[in-house]
């Protein structure tokens, strides 16, 4: 194995940590302003049909997403891109820090250390995700890249991320927290793949560390 690809939703953080936080947020800013009560229901119908969708081949994913959300929240797409940019993409950043599993960076040090290259591969946009959580990666690849413009389980960001990290797809490990996802996306590759438990953390557990280190060996 020369690459390592890692999903980060749900395998870098614990999303339920942050979804309990930003819970907290909402309720505060409901308090604030009522009004918000509409937004909160414009993130639940992206999310929703975003998922309804996984499986279309449409081009330009990363607009025609706010485009579903709209039509199904009754909201012109502008406001439908202000409220998850604001409520998914900028808000949690300040959580997810204190959210980050124990060992991520451990574990991210353990493979440099071992010269094994370090992928990220992820539905929504990571760039910002992984300074907030102190991660480096050797290259990052998002569905909505326009190289990319597929949806997970579809494989094709999964060959991407290979492509520039230079390996074939037979020496990557993909390491995911959704078997439906995750698990799928890499069968439909042909890459070698790992699904965590959601209660999993890094933290030099020794059934992680010796499952990543039998792939390295091979």
């Amino acid at each position: 194995m020369k690459a390592v690809i890692f999903d980060v939703d749900g395998t870098l953080y614990d999303q339920r940590k942050l979804r309990l936080r930003m819970l907290s947020d909402m309720f505060a800013a409901l308090l604030r302003h009522p009004r918000n009560l509409y937004d909160f229901k414009i993130i639940r119908d992206f999310r929703k049909v975003r998922k309804k969708n996984i499986f279309l081949s449409e081009a330009k994913i990363k607009e025609r997403q706010y485009l579903w959300g709209a039509s199904v929240s009754g909201v012109p797409v502008e406001r439908v891109k202000t409220v998850v940019r604001k409520w998914m993409f900028e808000k949690p950043l300040r959580h997810l820090s204190a959210c980050r599993f124990e060992g991520t960076a451990e574990l991210f040090n353990y493979l440099k250390t071992n010269k094994i290259r370090i992928g990220i591969f992820s539905d929504y946009p990571v760039i910002r995700k992984l300074e907030a959580l102190r991660l480096t990666a050797d290259e990052v690849v998002c569905a909505l890249d326009e190289d990319v413009d597929r949806l997970k389980p579809d494989p094709k960001g999964l060959y991407v991320a290979a492509e520039k990290l230079g390996v074939s797809v037979r020496d990557c490990l993909f390491i995911g927290d959704r078997d439906d996802k995750d698990g799928e996306c890499a069968r439909r590759a042909g890459m070698s793949f790992m699904i965590l438990d959601r209660k999993q953390n890094f933290y030099r557990s020794r059934k992680t560390y010796d499952r990543i280190g039998s792939w390295i060996n091979k």
